[in-house]
C-alpha cells in the first residue's frame, strides 16, 4: 500500500509540474502576443506621426510659396507704379 501511495503522490506531483509548465507556456505565449501588439501599435503611431509631420512640412512649403508669390506680385506692382 505504501508503494501505491508513493506512486500516487509522485504522479500528482508530476501532474502539478505539468500543469505549471503548461501555465507558464501559455503565459509566455500571451506575453509574446501582447508584445507584438504593442510593437505594432508603436509602429502605427510612428507612421501616423511621420505622416502628420510630412503634411505639416508640405503645408509650410505651400504657405511659403504663396507668400513668395505675393511678395513678387507686390514687387511687380511697385515697379509698375515707378515707371
Amino acid at each position: 500500500m505504501n508503494t501505491l501511495k508513493t506512486f500516487s503522490e509522485k504522479e500528482r506531483a508530476y501532474h502539478r509540474y505539468q500543469a505549471r509548465q503548461n501555465y507558464l507556456h501559455e503565459q509566455r505565449s500571451i506575453q509574446r502576443h501582447l508584445d507584438e501588439l504593442r510593437a505594432e501599435a508603436e509602429q502605427q503611431r510612428a507612421a501616423k506621426e511621420q505622416a502628420q509631420m510630412l503634411a505639416e512640412q508640405e503645408r509650410a512649403a505651400k504657405e511659403a510659396a504663396l507668400a513668395e508669390i505675393e511678395r513678387l506680385k507686390s514687387q511687380l506692382r511697385g515697379q509698375g507704379h515707378s515707371e
